[in-house]
């Protein structure tokens, strides 16, 4: 498709549950983009809401940023290892 923008679609099943990625597609503009993902990935009532984003402004992170990215030193009170276990107490 000539001037065509590729766009990321996003698909939520039930009101209870979050968007989940389910593929992309193409359309000259942001109205196009979400009746084509209606009709290509919602049409069965698979979802209760669409998510269209342009994929120039996703935002991913490399892959060798992982380590100085995802990193989880100097943030021990995310991790409760160091409490003590009180007396009695089988799982926390």
């Amino acid at each position: 498709m000539k001037n065509s923008i590729l766009y990321e679609v996003f698909v939520r099943a039930a009101s209870s549950s979050s968007h989940h990625h389910v593929g992309s597609l193409r359309a000259a503009n942001d109205e196009e983009a979400l009746l084509n993902a209606r009709d290509l990935y919602a049409r069965r009532n698979e979802g209760v809401s669409l998510w269209i984003v342009r994929s120039g402004n996703v935002i991913t992170s490399a892959p060798n940023e992982q380590t100085s990215l995802f990193e989880t030193e100097g943030k021990a009170y995310r991790y409760p290892a160091f409490y003590p276990v009180p007396k009695g107490v089988k799982n926390l």
